[in-house]
This record gives structure tokens, sequence and C-alpha cells, in this order.
């Protein structure tokens, strides 16, 4: 855990969204890649409303969300008290509305179980703790295989949701039944979205949702696919337009295939 705050020399300033925002990461430690600002993308926010990142590191895609919806009020929850301060840094940076709490999810606080929110996004760890040789940056470990049980994370994300309110995951697609089964015990109207580097090649990640109290059938969109061609065949970015329009402009990205490029989720 990355318990002291961060040397200026140790960290580096990085435009997103096109040079809309711009975010203070660390120059070794946990670094935002697309995975967070696709989370962001997908959340189907509108202003005035309350959103609740659980987890949110630096708050990259805390910080997206808001630059792309103005006017929510913003809240995260991260365990480990550099990354939490930098995340408010980050927020107030950009002229974001928004507090950090400092708190492990396993033991959620009671400022954050006072509230309720319209929608929550989490990138939980991907993989288990003991699964792989462990990263040698304590805080960049703890983002990669943390100690809460994927169902813990959803089962939080539950009780601080309000009526009709979603939860937004994104994960490894080995880990899908894990994130459904804990999914289904919470919340209704479940939606998976997988994320598949190139067309005819396996998804990677997914990006699954729930409604609290939703009834709606299950539903399985077509991959949607993050890169043109079948293979990289040269330096540059080589992002389908759906993905760089999230990336690059802020644009929303749809869960279902057919609302994508059209400005709604």
């Amino acid at each position: 855990m990355r318990a002291e705050p961060f040397a200026e020399a140790d960290l580096d300033c990085c435009a997103f969204l096109g040079g809309r925002l711009r975010l203070w990461q660390p120059r070794h430690g946990y670094r935002a890649g697309i995975d967070p600002v696709l989370l962001a993308a997908s959340i189907p926010a509108r202003a005035g409303q309350r959103v609740l990142e659980l987890g949110c590191g630096a708050a990259p895609a805390l910080c997206c969300l808001g630059v792309r919806v103005p006017g929510l009020t913003l809240t995260g929850v991260e365990i480990q008290p550099a990354y939490a301060a930098l995340a408010r840094r980050n927020l107030a940076q950009n002229g974001l509305t928004g507090e950090v709490l400092e708190a492990d999810l396993a033991a959620p606080p009671a400022a954050l179980k006072a509230q309720s929110f319209d929608h929550v996004l989490a990138n939980p760890p991907y993989f288990e703790e003991g699964q792989r040789s462990a990263a040698p940056d304590a805080g960049r470990e703890l983002a990669l295989a943390g100690p809460l049980p994927l169902a813990g994370w959803v089962a939080l994300a539950a009780r601080r949701l309000a009526p009709r309110g979603t939860a937004t995951f994104v994960q490894r697609v080995e880990r899908l039944p894990e994130l459904l089964a804990a999914l289904g015990a919470h919340l209704g109207s479940l939606e998976v979205l997988p994320l598949a580097p190139r067309a005819g090649r396996a998804p990677r990640l997914v990006l699954a949702r729930g409604r609290k109290g939703g009834r709606a059938a299950f539903r399985l969109q077509a991959p949607l696919v993050l890169h043109e061609g079948a293979t990289h065949l040269e330096d540059g970015e080589s992002y389908t337009n759906v993905i760089r329009a999230a990336l690059r402009d802020g644009a929303p990205l749809a869960f279902a295939a057919d609302d994508r490029g059209k400005g709604r989720v």
C-alpha cells in the first residue's frame, strides 16, 4: 500500500480526452490505460446526478466522466492515502465538484453509508491474490490484486445505489462468471458488453452493468472492437471510430450496438 505522498519529481501530468482533461499520475506505480476511460464513457449519467467510484485510484475514470457530463456530484473511495490525495488534486485541477474518501471498501465509513448514488462504477483488481508474480510497486500491486473479493465490490455498489440506479464494472473476461453471479445476487437488468481487441479475436475485457430493481432479461451485447484490422501492422493508433471518439473526444459509449454513434447511452 502506498501511504507516503508522491514527490513532485515522481509525478507527470498526462492529457486525456484529446487534452480536455489533464491528470497527475505516478511515473512508477499504477497508471491509467484505456480501461477507466472506456468505463467512464459507458456510464449513462445526466447532469445533476450523483456518481460514486469504488477504488478510484488517482480518479482517471471519475474525472473523465465529470468532464464529459458537467454538473455531476462526484465521490471516490480509495484505500491508498497517496492515491486518494492525487485523486483530490486531479478533481480540483479540472474544476470538478467532488470528494474522495480515504477508506477500505471492506469497512466503508459512515460518511459513505449515509449516501446513495444514481450510478456506481468500478475497475476492481483483475487478479486474485497469489495468482501471479507480484508487481514491484506496492501501490500498483494493490490495484492489480487487492484482498477484497469481487463479490464484496458488487455488494457494496448495490447497497449504495438509489432505486433504479446502475452499477457498472470493467473486468477480465475470465472472471465474468464470478462477476455475473455477484451482480445477479443484488441487481437486475444485467447487461454485458465484451471488448474485443480486433475483429474475429476473443474478447479480453467486459463491461458489465446491473440496475437496482431492474427486471429486464439478461442481455449479451455484440462485442465492441477496439482496433481496426486483423493484426497490428504499423506504429500509431489503430482504434475504431467508436473507440477513438470515446478516448479522444469524450464521446459516450453505448452498450447497445444500435445506439453507438448516436450520442446516447
